[in-house]
């Protein structure tokens, strides 16, 4: 069986259905206040139906950039391990103000060590690249190289991913060390 696929959204005629669709959107997730605005605008066949509803939703408490930003950010931190510039890229694209992005990164990653997440991030990928038997093979500059961009579109600073990158190894360098004496 096909479903069919609609070309455009279910338009609305009444406030009220406009509104009940809104709350429906935010039930699934949240909303920033631009990206509800552009759900009314492609919903709504009366523009001030949009804006009215739209008001409704701010005075209620529904939709609020400052609380979106710092639920987002943190949740991408601790459940995703992202960095500052990946989670203010991600809000700047849903329309949040860099008033709210910046508050919220301040208040996630004063609780959170970003050097923590990055060492976390590069001892996973390390499991990966070794396989399961977890041979200690030094990382050549190719895998090194792949692992330092991933650690950058991941959104960590540059400066905390050299150091923890150096901090690996060194310790593999102490390791074979330790391993010829033998």
């Amino acid at each position: 069986m096909l479903l069919s696929m609609r070309s455009s959204p279910r338009k609305f005629s009444t406030e009220a259905g406009l509104y009940t669709a809104a709350v429906r959107a935010l039930m699934r997730r949240a909303h920033s206040v631009h990206e509800m605005k552009e759900y009314l605008k492609a919903r709504a066949e009366n523009p001030d139906d949009a804006a009215a509803v739209l008001q409704r939703l701010r005075e209620q408490n529904y939709i609020d950039d400052a609380r979106y930003a710092r639920d987002y950010a943190r949740s991408h931190a601790q459940t995703r391990r992202q960095g500052k510039f990946r989670i203010a890229r991600e809000l700047r694209a849903r329309g949040v103000p860099d008033k709210h992005i910046d508050a919220a990164l301040d208040v996630v990653f004063a609780d959170t060590d970003e050097k923590a997440l990055v060492r976390t991030r590069i001892e996973r990928k390390l499991r990966n690249l070794r396989g399961r038997d977890g041979s200690a093979e030094p990382l050549d500059e190719k895998k090194r190289a792949s692992l330092y961009r991933s650690l950058l579109r991941a959104g960590f600073s540059a400066d905390a991913i050299r150091t923890e990158l150096r901090a690996i190894s060194k310790a593999e360098s102490s390791e074979s060390e330790v391993d010829r004496e033998w």
